[in-house]
């Protein structure tokens, strides 16, 4: 393949350009921005010694200030009054201020057989699976703070992922193993790890399909194309990036694979000089939208009610049932789901520590690099972009915040610059008129494998912990969990408690962990 002839360079800036940039860039400055320094600070030069990993930084960070941001800034144009709606939520919201705009004098019910507290992903999840088994005399009633979607589910990337590839889950758990597993030697965390990516990467390639069927049985408008997620690695990556494909394949699960750069800019239209992972099954889509379908179909199915901009106040358990207290009032209930992800600590104490809210941020304009391909996902080192219409979003990982601070809406906009400045690295010049740039967070587990299951000895259930990849676990999830509340046995279970229990977070020393199994031939031989 002939590669595409370079983009023509631009004409140098001015010192007095270079200065004011400098100017606005150190005023602009919150704490989000050092909030996110230590990450990058941790993530790139955390095997140095920390003089040098500092030194490193302010010299990266110099760069960044004189340097590439100014001549980014030549691509990416920032007006004033630039909007904070994500721009998956420009478009109308069927179920906002529901039931409330339409019967403004409607109550809570005084009881239900389940309550979930939440309405993204995982609470329209829920939702659906319930209005597709319609159990006689069962109601189950969502409870949403804001509108739905309102939240991470609103405020993505915009891809339904497969998860995390095999390698990637194994690394996390076996780190946390070395912590909460001395028992255990060295070569048998190691196998106990790889057991659970095994189990997370069948559940969520299951969830996957799940999607896509649903789409297209109940055809749903949601935007979706399947047209998988590229990932960018440099040099330094190639062995580590060669030896994850190997265990995926070894593995049984290889939506996990390893692109040449002539693909990589076929796929993308991103220049890179080295091999990239490629995710093959994930797809693009509007979250918003599919939140929305699913409640809708539910609603429409019965059995289901959705209170919106209802603040849960408190949980308590009083022996048959659960209270639940509201900004409204008060629903007593038999089962009680957590679908409140990075919120779950700032309601449920006993998480603090256990889910760790991290946020996260994107922007979105009319423009960008006219080479970016639609519907693909497109990660680079330290950012991430995809092209949905006339539309390119970008964005980037950051740090954790208080529990109280989950779901705040304060984008850096050094961190929007940066990205604007990556982009332009791998796809040259380009023109872009930001119109919108939010954050939001989302839920990290210690050993970033998430928690489905009962988070009690009774009734009280929980879906968290997805790392960023709630649209490659809720679906099957929240299958699992109703299938459960409803004494459904007649289908795949894809959760189970020794691997997905929240107590192996909660209390590790009296979790039932899974047994050790043996290795099949295949990794033997490997």
């Amino acid at each position: 393949m002939t590669p595409e002839p370079a983009p023509p360079r631009q004409s140098g800036i001015s010192l007095w350009a270079r200065i004011r940039v400098a100017t606005r860039l150190l005023i602009e400055l919150r704490k989000p921005d050092f909030q996110a320094a230590g990450t990058f600070v941790r993530m790139r030069y955390g095997g140095q010694a920390w003089p040098l990993r500092w030194c490193r930084f302010i010299g990266w960070a110099l760069r960044q200030i004189w340097v590439v941001i100014p001549d980014a800034l030549r691509d990416l144009h920032i007006p004033r009054g630039v909007s904070r709606t994500p721009m998956w939520l420009l478009a109308d919201n069927p179920l906002a201020n529901h039931p409330w705009r339409e019967h403004p004098q409607q109550t809570l019910p005084a009881r239900a057989d389940t309550v979930v507290i939440g309405a993204g992903f995982t609470g329209a999840a829920l939702a659906y699976h319930w209005g597709q088994h319609r159990p006689d005399g069962r109601s189950l009633v969502i409870l949403e703070m804001d509108d739905p979607a309102s939240g991470s589910s609103g405020r993505n990337e915009g891809l339904v992922v497969m998860g995390r590839y095999f390698m990637m889950v194994r690394e996390t758990v076996r780190q946390n193993l070395d912590r909460v597993r001395p028992d255990l030697t060295g070569p048998e965390r190691l196998r106990l790890a790889e057991q659970f990516a095994d189990r997370y990467c069948r559940a969520a390639y299951r969830n996957a399909d799940l999607i896509e069927e649903t789409i297209r049985r109940e055809s749903f408008e949601c935007d979706y194309a399947r047209a998988g997620w590229v990932q960018r690695r440099g040099a330094a990556e190639q062995e580590a990036l060669s030896e994850s494909v190997r265990l995926a394949t070894t593995s049984g699960h290889a939506d996990w694979t390893s692109i040449a750069p002539e693909e990589v800019l076929t796929r993308t239209g991103m220049r890179v000089q080295h091999n990239a992972g490629f995710s093959v099954a994930a797809a693009s889509w509007h979250p918003a939208k599919w939140v929305w379908c699913l409640l809708e179909n539910a609603l429409q199915n019965g059995g289901v009610q959705l209170f919106t901009r209802t603040r849960v106040k408190g949980l308590t358990d009083t022996g048959d049932d659960y209270r639940v207290e509201t900004s409204r009032g008060t629903v007593a209930a038999r089962h009680v789901v957590l679908a409140t992800e990075s919120y779950t600590p700032a309601l449920q104490g006993a998480f603090h520590d256990a889910i760790l809210p991290i946020q996260e941020q994107a922007a979105s304009g009319e423009g960008g690099p006219a080479a970016m391909r639609p519907h693909v996902g497109i990660s680079g080192a330290w950012w991430f972009a995809g092209r949905y219409g006339q539309r390119v979003l970008f964005g980037s990982g950051g740090s954790r915040v208080r529990d109280n601070e989950a779901g705040r809406n304060r984008p850096s906009r050094f961190l929007t610059k940066f990205i604007g400045g990556e982009m332009k690295a791998s796809y040259g010049p380009y023109q872009l008129e930001l119109q919108n740039e939010w954050s939001g967070t989302v839920g990290y587990t210690p050993d970033e494998f998430p928690i489905v299951g009962r988070c009690d000895e009774k009734r009280r259930y929980i879906i968290a912990g997805m790392c960023g990849s709630g649209s490659g676990v809720s679906f099957n999830a929240a299958r699992c969990v109703v299938n459960r509340i409803l004494g459904r046995d007649d289908e795949i279970d894809d959760y189970p408690a020794e691997y997905f229990s929240p107590r192996r977070l909660l209390d590790p020393s009296n979790h039932r962990w899974p047994d050790l199994e043996l290795e099949s031939e295949d990794q033997t031989n490997a």
